[in-house]
């Protein structure tokens, strides 16, 4: 008599399991290399000279040791198998954060793309090696009169079934100087980002996933993300957009409700930091499924400070430093099973 093969058995979903990923995003609010890092052009030694002062190996430190702490803490104290980053000023930076994060089995690597911003901050991805490899990145060029962060894309393959995720990284223009004066700015991100879902899709097929993931400096109703990255509350929208026009679901509208944000302004919360999914996630026959009770703004409660539990600032020494702090954004995080 042959020998039957095992059935396979199906994941619940948000089940812990060697299919599931946590991929999360923080700002991590002015990770600057120190005060006389050596390669640091002259034209950004003029930029951003005066608002480092002060920023020695003693305050790196302080604030590297901060923001791995809490990474540590992540996904149950397992830390994410992809944390997308920004407002980091260089690769050898984040090499020191990573050397911070002491998570048994997790062999952190980084992927960084030095960009043309006028401050010098990027967006950048460390992933789990053990988990991933990385394939090709692209940076796209937002369009702005003053130099601005790209959009950075990481083309990921998982090592157990070897499927492509795609991880876009978004740091769109803020919003000093107004609202509505900097509004077209983020519009023109929008469309950028809206032109390579449909370049992805195109290429790699429209059930491939994908994560736009950043800090959007708009909310999820403004116009900027419904109208211009054609992101939606709505699946069905989603599943049936054309494949000229694809939409992305942006997972953080089931947060808008819970009065709490990823930043605060004059201690009102706002959703500025975001998860968008495209159609690969929604359809049954795609390679992953997001966890939607998964979706969390990580804040504990040593990150937050104040009546209205406002991100605990870390600061720095030109004005002030809060060795206790962290940044002025929370983290989000969120699960996704490969079926």
């Amino acid at each position: 008599m042959p020998n039957k093969k095992p059935k396979k058995r199906r994941h619940r979903k948000g089940e812990d399991n060697e299919n599931s990923y946590y991929i999360s995003w923080w700002n991590v609010e002015n990770l600057f290399d120190t005060e006389n890092y050596p390669d640091r052009s002259d034209k950004l030694k003029r930029t951003i000279g005066n608002e480092i002062k002060g920023w020695n190996n003693i305050v790196l430190n302080k604030k590297l040791r901060q923001l791995a702490d809490i990474i540590e803490l992540m996904n149950d104290k397992r830390g994410p198998d992809i944390l997308g980053v920004c407002e980091v000023e260089n690769a050898h930076v984040l090499q020191k954060l990573i050397e911070k994060i002491k998570i048994k089995d997790r062999n952190y690597q980084i992927v960084h793309h030095d960009c043309s911003d006028n401050r010098g901050v990027d967006v950048a991805f460390i992933y789990d090696a053990n988990r991933l490899e990385k394939g090709l990145t692209f940076s796209h060029v937002i369009m702005k009169r003053v130099a601005t962060r790209d959009i950075f894309q990481v083309n990921f393959k998982t090592k157990k079934e070897g499927n492509d995720l795609i991880l876009v990284g978004n740091h769109w223009p803020a919003r000093s100087g107004g609202i509505l004066e900097s509004e077209p700015y983020r519009i023109v991100a929008g469309e950028t980002l809206s032109y390579w879902n449909y370049r992805i899709q195109q290429i790699l097929g429209d059930q491939v996933a994908i994560i736009a993931l950043g800090d959007f400096n708009d909310e999820p109703f403004n116009r900027s993300l419904t109208d211009y990255a054609l992101s939606t509350s709505t699946k069905d929208k989603v599943i049936s957009a054309t494949k000229r026009a694809p939409r992305f679901f942006n997972l953080m509208w089931q947060e808008m409700g819970k009065g709490l944000g990823t930043h605060y302004y004059q201690n009102f919360p706002t959703m500025l930091d975001q998860f968008l999914i495209s159609k690969g996630f929604l359809v049954e026959d795609g390679a992953f499924e997001a966890v939607p009770n998964s979706i969390e703004i990580i804040r504990f409660e040593k990150m937050r400070v104040g009546k209205y539990g406002v991100p605990r600032r870390f600061g720095r020494p030109t004005t002030s430093v809060d060795f206790h702090g962290y940044s002025d954004h929370f983290p989000i995080g969120m699960k996704i099973v490969e079926k």
